[in-house]
């Protein structure tokens, strides 16, 4: 039994003293493939993101701890920029004729201009036919008017025996010959000038010196970029008269808009809504531009707010957003989000307040495969 027992250890000794074995030449498999660290930013089986600490400094992420509150309903509505009729103005000719620069020379889109400025003439018109016949008659009205100076002069000489009545006549006759041969002349020799009607930039114009324009031709657009109009149109009727506020998005700006009214007429089967809007902001929009307005009725709802950023969207096309579960952990959550103002929407559905959202660098966490 003893020897049985050593031959065995023998033969496992003499085993794993043997040298490795290597395969021929063209049987090798190539090097052994390095194993991955883990550290770098991937996606896991669970749909989850790992996301170490370096990765989200480097991407900018920022995270928001949601909170539910009582929020206002909003409708997201289409509207357009309109220029503000008490704050803009369009300069027209009045007759046809053409254009010549004013003092300061015709003026450029976005050029500052005040009221009362000059800033073009309208050199007038005529036809031929019409030319000949005014000069015509400014040529009968002049020779009347030497006439009427001379029966002047003459009555003048004989004021002893000449009634004073008479001597008035002639003055007056004389006097009314002068205004009109001026009327005539002016009417020969004419400019209409373009004056602007209020103060504010040029926003329109398409005049060249010398181009003929017709009678109530839009020559220039003035508006006030600080007072604009904005128009709005719901299929709703009754928005109209549950109207708590308003706000129109620039950007990450937001501007509040002043109710003015509804119209009592449809325009496309829609009711159209006025809107004031005042700001420096406005700088950034123009005249006839196409907006979101956030309309705000007096219905209040609860929600959790969350910056329109942190809305992202899944291969299945729904709406999710990044909660940070872990330190380096964000995992997707399907929700239903409505709007709020344009910068801000409310989810209603799908988070728990004391969530942690991630508000920016949600799209390259969404990348992240």
């Amino acid at each position: 039994m003893k020897r049985t027992v050593a031959a065995s250890v023998l033969f496992v000794l003499s085993v794993l003293s043997a040298p490795a074995s290597q395969a021929g030449p063209g049987h090798d498999h190539g090097e052994a493939s390095a194993q991955g660290t883990g550290n770098g930013p991937q996606r896991l089986p669970d749909g989850s993101v790992f996301l170490p600490k370096p990765a989200q400094r480097q991407l900018g992420v920022r995270t928001l701890v949601s909170a539910s509150a009582e929020l206002p309903r909003t409708v997201e509505l289409g509207a357009r920029v309109l220029m503000d009729p008490n704050a803009g103005g369009r300069v027209q000719a009045v007759n046809a004729g053409r254009l010549a620069p004013g003092p300061r020379g015709l003026p450029n889109p976005g050029q500052a201009v005040r009221s009362g400025e000059v800033l073009a003439y309208v050199i007038s018109s005529a036809a031929p036919i019409e030319r000949s016949n005014q000069a015509a008659q400014l040529a009968e009205l002049r020779a009347a008017r030497t006439l009427a100076t001379r029966r002047l002069a003459r009555l003048r000489e004989l004021s002893d025996t000449v009634p004073r009545k008479d001597i008035e006549a002639v003055e007056s006759e004389l006097a009314s010959l002068t205004d009109r041969i001026a009327a005539v002349d002016t009417g020969l020799s004419s400019r209409e000038a373009l004056v602007a009607p209020v103060s504010g930039v040029i926003a329109s114009g398409n005049a060249v010196s010398g181009q003929v324009v017709d009678a109530r031709e839009l020559v220039f657009e003035i508006v006030d970029p600080t007072r604009l109009r904005i128009e709005a149109l719901t299929f709703d009727p009754a928005l109209a008269s549950d109207i708590g506020a308003a706000q129109l998005a620039v950007g990450e700006q937001r501007i509040s808009l002043e109710f003015i009214g509804a119209a009592r007429s449809l325009r496309e089967q829609a009711l159209p809504l006025a809107f004031r809007a005042r700001g420096a902001a406005l700088d950034q929009l123009a005249v006839g531009q196409p907006v979101k307005v956030f309309v705000q009725s007096r219905q209040k709802f609860q929600g959790i707010a969350v910056p329109v950023s942190a809305l992202m969207r899944n291969p299945a096309n729904q709406t999710i957003v990044w909660v940070k579960v872990a330190p380096e952990r964000f995992e997707p959550r399907t929700v239903t989000a409505e709007p709020l103002d344009g910068v801000t929407t409310v989810i209603t559905s799908g988070l728990q307040p004391g969530d942690r959202v991630a508000t920016r660098g949600a799209t390259l966490i969404n990348q992240v495969r």
